[in-house]
């Protein structure tokens, strides 16, 4: 019982890094591309509904009311928060939208103590901290070529606010939905949260429906970020909120890589230093955790 334990918590804590990396490759996806952001959103989220679904009807598995109502408060929360950070991300540029979002592991701590019953350690307080002063070096090593957009800003800071509360939702829930089902059933209430929001942008009920070639991008955004979030919400019953939460302090980090990969922006001496900073602070948070878990 132990070791099966002592396993769970191993692999759950490799799921949420894998899953941070993906939606961290998901941001530098979503800001080059040319469909509005709720669009990008609506579609995602139905998509992501009709492919989980036919994949839980073809594993026999049934959705009922009790779940539906169980599921409804995260999957309402992360239909916005995908919704408006998406939004976010066209609106201000995708550092100062991952640096905002760097501030969620400080509510999830807050958070994690005090309903949870998590031991916050100053340990951990601190190399939150250092993590954070890491992140901030990525940041400001590229400040000569940010734009500031305070509307985009105010976004991805709201975006922030319902991705650590949809954090809190399906740590209370995951104990009593199996991942697959809460996934599909978070997609499909998800998009019918979104379908308003994607309608007032597009100034019609009947929202443009995406070429091929974005319905190709639309499936690359479900692959990639969406199963960023089936590995965290697999990962929620066996990682602390603490953990999950400053796990996401890679995500600018991540980002950054990737946009220097994949759309040539450049990387600064000043902001591979906060890199390793943040990816050596993690390293130690993750492989302190297991160590502990071990005893």
């Amino acid at each position: 019982m132990e070791r099966t334990s002592f396993l769970h918590a191993n692999s759950g804590r490799l799921a949420a890094s894998v899953a941070v990396v993906f939606w961290a490759a998901g941001n530098v996806m979503v800001a080059s591309f040319d469909l509005p952001g709720m669009q990008i959103a609506f579609w995602r989220l139905l998509l992501g509904a009709v492919v989980y679904g036919v994949v839980m009807a073809a594993t026999g598995r049934r959705v009922t009311w009790a779940t539906v109502r169980l599921v409804a408060l995260p999957a309402m929360t992360i239909g916005l928060e995908i919704a408006i950070f998406f939004t976010a991300l066209q609106n201000t540029t995708v550092a100062n939208a991952t640096i905002i979002g760097t501030l969620q592991p400080i509510v999830l701590l807050a958070v994690a103590s005090r309903r949870f019953q998590e031991q916050i350690t100053g340990w951990l307080f601190g190399a939150s901290l250092v993590a954070l002063g890491g992140v901030a070096l990525v940041i400001l090593g590229a400040s000569s070529e940010m734009v500031w957009s305070p509307w985009g800003d105010f976004l991805a800071l709201v975006a922030m606010f319902l991705f650590s509360a949809y954090f809190v939702f399906v740590k209370n829930v995951r104990g009593r939905v199996d991942t697959l089902t809460l996934q599909t059933v978070s997609m499909a209430i998800g998009a019918a949260t979104v379908f308003p929001l994607a309608a007032i942008d597009a100034g019609t009920l009947a929202v443009p429906f995406p070429s091929w070639g974005n319905w190709l991008f639309l499936f690359a955004l479900l692959m990639v970020p969406g199963t960023g979030h089936f590995l965290m919400n697999w990962a929620h019953l066996h990682v602390s909120l603490s953990l999950a939460g400053l796990l996401t302090l890679s995500i600018p980090v991540v980002s950054g890589l990737g946009a220097w990969l994949a759309v040539d922006q450049k990387v600064t001496p000043v902001q591979g230093l906060g890199m390793v900073v943040v990816i050596a602070v993690l390293v130690l948070v993750v492989r302190r955790d297991a160590r502990l878990a071990a005893h």
